[in-house]
């Protein structure tokens, strides 16, 4: 008799556990570093937020089984300096809507995908973009637990073939044979592991001829 079943998490707990380590990375992205390069080259650190701040509102919504509008172009980074706590509540309100009753059954959005593989892909927002901005801002990322990376391991094999045919995730990158499993997460949706931000330009000082 097996005495350790595996535990299975909800999506809310889940989310749970990568709000707790998205929200400190958030909070210490300085101002200076919002033009810097991301490992998403199509963003700097200011868009990644704006669209991780679209994603944690929009996926409340598909939580509750409403339509979403990811057509909406928020910019919460300039509409107020408080931007960062802003972060913070709706990242909270994003666990409770998917910690709901119901919130994983059945389908949801517009592709009527299965509820719980749709939080999934906030989860893996909420995990890689993070990963992303502490790459790109200096800042040592703080993990992520073991059943977040198991469940989004499992999400990223199904839902790669259609991702990387929208654009959404990159050509696999490979890793080495001994990657940890959040290395090989990144590598599945197109992310070097040891991306750094480039380092800034030396501009020479100017000579005057005289």
């Amino acid at each position: 008799m097996d005495t350790n079943p595996v535990r299975t998490y909800r999506i809310g707990e889940l989310l749970g556990m990568a709000r707790e380590r998205a929200v400190p990375v958030v909070r210490g992205i300085p101002d200076a570093t919002l033009a810097a390069p991301t490992p998403c080259a199509e963003y700097d650190v200011r868009a990644l937020v704006d669209h991780l701040f679209q994603v944690i509102v929009q996926f409340q919504r598909l939580a509750a089984k409403e339509a979403s509008d990811f057509g909406e172009a928020p910019d919460p980074v300039a509409g107020s300096p408080e931007w960062r706590e802003r972060f913070a509540r709706e990242a909270d309100r994003l666990v409770a809507a998917w910690s709901a009753p119901g919130a994983e059954e059945g389908t949801t959005g517009g592709m009527n995908l299965p509820a719980r593989l749709v939080g999934s892909m906030a989860l893996l927002d909420l995990t890689v973009h993070v990963w992303d901005l502490a790459r790109a801002t200096g800042q040592e990322y703080p993990g992520a637990d073991e059943a977040v990376v198991a469940e989004l391991s499992g999400a990223v094999d199904e839902l790669a073939p259609t991702a990387r045919k929208m654009g959404v995730f990159g050509e696999p990158v490979p890793v080495a044979e001994g990657a940890s499993a959040l290395e090989r997460l990144l590598g599945g949706t197109g992310r070097d592991p040891h991306w750094n931000a480039p380092a800034p330009a030396v501009v020479p000082p100017s000579t005057v001829e005289g």
